[in-house]
């Protein structure tokens, strides 16, 4: 895919210093530029970079004036490094623009499909499924029965959709989410064995949520799983059944989080995160790497360690456990001069 200095000024409002039928076909580091490559200079300690690079076309601050002779073409924006995140956008959206329903695939005949989707092959639809306008749904995806998908959502391949799941708009699952499977419910017996319990709930995903690859939201035992709007997963993460997470909650890689455990809004919870079931965790709680959480958190608390302290405690804390075995030999040598002064006193 192609596009030329003047094709990207007009993208991103941008005056042309140079030829604008130079054309570029891929994006660079400045400092790794390529014939053919676009790049971009907002940092002036780069600067240097500017003279030597052999990228074609680089988008720089209208301010900037060039101390040496320069082979690159200039786009000059009021702010190069937003212009040029803004590029990546568009570059991301036409790299991912695909139309029409591939073949071979299943899709019943019961399924509603909106307008200008995308289906990939050998994917599954099952019966009643809603998938509105501008849908990307990709190879090998599995949609099961009465599954609502939202307007511009996209589901990359190798997902498992079960049935009855509910997707808002504007959502992003990566390859290989698995959602509304059954969650861990198993009731014990008299002779020792486990007996599942029937988990007939279902997962509600709302607006503008991304999910990583990998990651695995249970269905309710009864009621929702719900992931509210601006939630951020990251990969192979685990939220079991009747699990809440509030709005705009970013939660890192490897984290667990325990059934009916109910998560606030705008939290940041760190990686390997092993979170309890049946807690209520507030509003702007930050948990800190490789944490575990047994105990109701309170808003705006930050935690670290496992069990989890509170930050500020878990640091002090910290400064002993370092020291630890020095703290035993003193205890240890104090113990025995005690010793040896009781022995002298007693003679």
């Amino acid at each position: 895919m192609k596009f030329t200095a003047k094709q990207i000024s007009e993208i991103l409002d941008g005056e042309i210093v140079g030829n604008p039928e130079e054309e570029v076909f891929k994006l660079s580091k400045i400092e790794e530029g390529e014939k053919g490559s676009l790049t971009f200079l907002s940092n002036p300690k780069y600067e240097s970079f500017l003279y030597t690079t052999k990228a074609s076309v680089a988008i720089v601050n209208k301010k900037f004036i060039p101390e040496k002779e320069i082979s690159v073409t200039l786009i000059k924006v009021e702010d190069s490094y937003q212009a040029f995140s803004k590029l990546l956008e568009y570059y991301d959206q036409v790299k991912l623009h695909k139309v029409g329903i591939e073949e071979p695939n299943f899709i019943n005949d019961s399924a509603s499909l909106g307008d200008e989707i995308y289906i990939g092959a050998f994917s599954y639809i099952g019966a009643n499924v809603q998938v509105a306008s501008n849908v990307k749904i990709y190879p090998n995806v599995f949609i099961g029965d009465n599954v609502i998908i939202g307007d511009n959502t996209t589901i990359f391949a190798g997902c498992k959709i079960y049935s009855e799941t509910q997707i808002g708009n504007n959502c992003v699952i990566h390859s290989g989410v698995i959602i509304g499977c059954d969650g861990f419910g198993f009731a014990p017996t008299k002779d020792g064995s486990y007996k599942k319990v029937p988990q007939i709930g279902n997962v509600i995903i709302e607006d503008n949520v991304d999910i990583g690859s990998s990651t695995t939201i249970d269905r309710a035992t009864l009621g929702s799983t719900i992931i509210r709007k601006g939630v951020k997963l990251d990969n192979q993460i685990q939220v079991a059944h009747n699990v809440e997470i509030g709005k705009n909650t970013v939660i890192a890689a490897q984290t667990g989080i325990a059934g009916s455990t109910k998560i606030g809004q705008n939290c940041q919870i760190g990686g390997q995160v092993g979170i309890a079931g049946h807690l209520t965790i507030g509003d702007g709680v930050k948990i800190q790497a490789q944490s575990g959480i047994a105990r109701n958190l309170k808003d705006d608390e930050a935690l670290q360690g496992s069990p989890a302290l509170l930050y500020s405690d878990y640091n002090k804390s910290y400064v002993h456990f370092k020291n630890l075995s020095k703290l035993v030999d003193k205890v240890n040598n104090l113990e025995k001069r005690i010793t040896i002064k009781e022995t002298q006193n007693e003679q």
